[in-house]
C-alpha cells in the first residue's frame, strides 16, 4: 500500500520515508569499526557512485529513493513537460500531492540536499541531471503500465492512471521491459503522452492547446490530459481521442466557448475553456509521427 506524506506523523518518520534507500549493485559499502563515530553527513553523500549517463531504468541507478521521493521527482518533470503551469513551486507541488505547503517544502529541501533538484529562493524548482534521470525512469514506468492496463486488462483510459500510480513503485525493471516488449515498444500512452525510451529520449509532437487554436482550422488531436477522469469519459463519448481529426469551427472568446466538429462522427460540440485547455493538437497537414 502506497503511503502518502499526510499519513506520516513525526519529522523522523518523514525522513525515514522520504530517504529510505535500497542498495543496488553500484553502491559502495563500507564497514565501520565497532565504536567508531559515523562519518560526516557530507562524506556519506560522497559514497554514492554517479548515475549511469544514459539509462533511465531504476536498475541503472545507484540508489532508489522511496515512493514519495519518486512521486516528487516525477511530478516536477511532468508539470514542466507541456509548459502549462508556469514555475514549479512548493505550493503547486503541495496542491498536486494533497499535502501541506510545509510538508512539500521539507521534501524539496531534502531533494536539494541529495542533489536531485535545485531551488533558489523565489525561483522555480528545477531537476538536476541526476534528478531528471530518476524522474524519466518513473514517467516511463507509469506510462507503460497505463498502456498495459488499458490494452490487456480491460481498464478504461479514465481508470488506468490511479492504478499505475501504485504499480510503478513496485514493478521491477524486468517486468517493465517485458511490458514494453509485449506492447510492441509503444511511443505514446493511451492519453497521447510520449513514453521515454530506456535511454531517456522523449519525442514530443509539435502541438499546442486546442484553446489557443484559431478558427477555422483542421487539426489532429495529439494528447489529452488525464487529470480529470470525468472529462476523459466525456471526450470518449463524443469520439474525441488521440489521433482523431477535428475542425475548429468557431471561437466565442467572450463566452469562453469553442465549437469543434469531430470528423469521424460529424458531430459539432462546444467545449469550455477548461476542456479546450486539456486537449493538445497539431495542424493536420504538419503532423509527423515519431517512428
Amino acid at each position: 500500500m502506497r503511503v502518502l506524506w499526510g499519513e506520516v506523523g513525526t519529522r523522523r518518520e518523514q525522513d525515514l520515508l522520504l530517504w529510505s534507500v535500497t542498495p543496488l549493485d553500484g553502491l559502495r559499502h563500507s564497514r565501520r569499526p565497532a565504536g567508531a563515530s559515523p562519518p560526516h553527513k557530507a562524506a556519506r553523500r560522497r559514497e554514492w557512485l554517479p548515475l549511469h549517463p544514459r539509462q533511465v531504468t531504476l536498475a541503472s541507478m545507484n540508489y532508489k529513493p522511496s515512493a514519495v521521493a519518486q512521486d516528487y521527482l516525477k511530478l516536477i518533470w511532468t508539470v514542466r513537460e507541456w509548459n502549462t503551469a508556469g514555475p514549479v513551486t512548493t505550493s503547486l507541488l503541495a496542491a498536486r500531492l494533497s499535502v501541506s505547503p510545509s510538508t512539500a517544502s521539507e521534501a524539496v529541501k531534502r531533494l536539494v540536499e541529495r542533489g536531485l533538484v535545485r531551488h533558489d529562493p523565489y525561483a522555480s524548482i528545477e531537476l538536476t541531471s541526476q534528478g531528471e534521470r530518476l524522474a524519466l525512469a518513473m514517467v516511463r514506468r507509469h506510462r507503460l503500465l497505463e498502456s498495459f492496463l488499458v490494452a490487456h486488462l480491460g481498464f478504461g483510459w479514465d481508470e488506468a492512471h490511479d492504478d499505475a500510480e501504485i504499480l510503478e513503485h513496485a514493478a521491477s525493471d524486468r517486468f517493465v521491459a517485458a511490458i514494453d516488449q509485449l506492447l510492441g515498444y509503444p511511443t505514446r500512452d493511451p492519453h497521447g503522452d510520449p513514453i521515454p525510451t530506456d535511454d531517456g529520449v522523449v519525442a514530443h509532437p509539435a502541438a499546442q492547446p486546442l484553446a489557443a487554436t484559431p478558427a477555422p482550422a483542421h487539426v489532429l488531436v495529439e494528447r489529452i490530459s488525464d487529470a480529470d477522469p470525468a472529462m476523459l469519459r466525456y471526450f470518449a463519448s463524443i469520439g474525441l481521442t488521440p489521433d482523431c481529426a477535428i475542425t475548429v469551427v468557431e471561437r466565442r472568446d467572450f463566452a469562453g466557448v469553442l465549437s469543434i466538429r469531430v470528423e469521424k462522427t460529424g458531430e459539432v460540440v462546444e467545449l469550455g475553456d477548461i476542456a479546450a485547455e486539456a486537449v493538445w493538437v497539431s495542424l493536420a497537414d504538419q503532423t509527423q509521427r515519431p517512428e
